[in-house]
């Protein structure tokens, strides 16, 4: 029996109805709510700001979001995790999806360096990938949010959902106006990032310490490079200093080096020289929040 969808309390005047005739009614069926969204973050580091764009065509408009930096570069940013899930799809141009459970999943698109493995669990947070001109002529990372509503464990186009990021939902127009969204992503209870996001001007090279300048035994092998754009550090260490007379830093700092060389640690010091920002012996991030000493 189909049922008019009138004004509230239809459904129950009809079935009271039906019983005096002594009709025997049924209650529709209860539709099963969606698992509960996850935790959505700004799929960005700690600190950053980006402001989300669409435009007429970026079909649905309202739900594919584009993102561009405010305050730094797009070009070469770390894309992280906006959720905890398992990397369930690599695909083009430069991207890739998450399962985060409960039939939620997020994509993500335009990276030139994916980071992550195929089955490769995250927590949110984890570098992703490093944007970059894929698939696009103006850097951005274009993002989604979907619900499985099939059941086939997989997220599609047609189960894209207005994204919520943060606990904001978000219907963009192609007329704006375009929100700026700060991250709070992987930032722990008291404000700071669990890891330190970096902009570094040049490649960096990798050492197992601090105090390898101008030592070319084994103990001071390089361990691998660093490539410029934006990074993550962990921690800082004094030590030999790198620059000149006029423009050096003793800070060095631990990180995850992008390539690793033959025998090479991948976790190793690269000197605070290469940051773009900052002066003399600093060692901040790129929010000027002071990197915090290896203990």
């Amino acid at each position: 029996m189909r049922l008019w969808r009138g004004k509230p309390g239809w459904a129950a005047a009809l079935i009271a109805l039906l019983m005096t005739a002594g009709v025997c009614a049924s209650a529709p069926a209860a539709t099963a709510a969606p698992a509960a969204r996850p935790d959505f973050r700004l799929p960005f580091a700690c600190g950053q700001t980006w402001q989300l764009q669409t435009y007429l065509g970026h079909a649905p408009d309202d739900k594919k979001l584009d993102m561009y930096r405010v305050g730094g570069p797009t070009l070469g940013a770390t894309v992280v995790a906006s959720a905890a899930g398992t990397v369930t799809e690599l695909f083009e141009p430069g991207g890739l999806e998450i399962n985060h459970g409960g039939g939620w999943f997020t994509v993500y698109l335009h990276m030139d360096r994916r980071d992550v493995r195929l089955g490769q669990s995250v927590a949110s947070g984890t570098p992703l990938g490093r944007l970059g001109l894929v698939g696009t002529d103006s850097a951005h990372l274009h993002y989604e949010q979907l619900y499985d509503t099939n059941g086939d464990n997989d997220g599609e186009t047609d189960e894209m959902v207005h994204p919520v990021i943060q606990g904001t939902e978000y219907r963009l127009s192609p007329n704006g106006p375009f929100p700026q969204v700060k991250s709070t992503n992987a930032c722990d209870g008291g404000g700071q990032p669990d890891r330190f996001w970096v902009d570094t001007y040049a490649d960096a090279t990798g050492y197992k310490d601090v105090d390898c300048v101008g030592d070319s035994t084994p103990r001071c092998a390089p361990q691998g490079t660093l490539r410029n754009g934006t990074n993550y550090v962990l921690c800082k260490k004094w030590g030999h200093k790198v620059g000149n007379d006029t423009s050096y830093n003793h800070w060095w700092l631990l990180t995850d080096l992008d390539e690793v060389a033959p025998g090479g640690s991948g976790r190793a010091y690269v000197s605070a020289y290469y940051l773009q920002k900052w002066g003399n012996d600093e060692a901040k991030d790129n929010d000027g929040r002071v990197i915090d000493t290896c203990t």
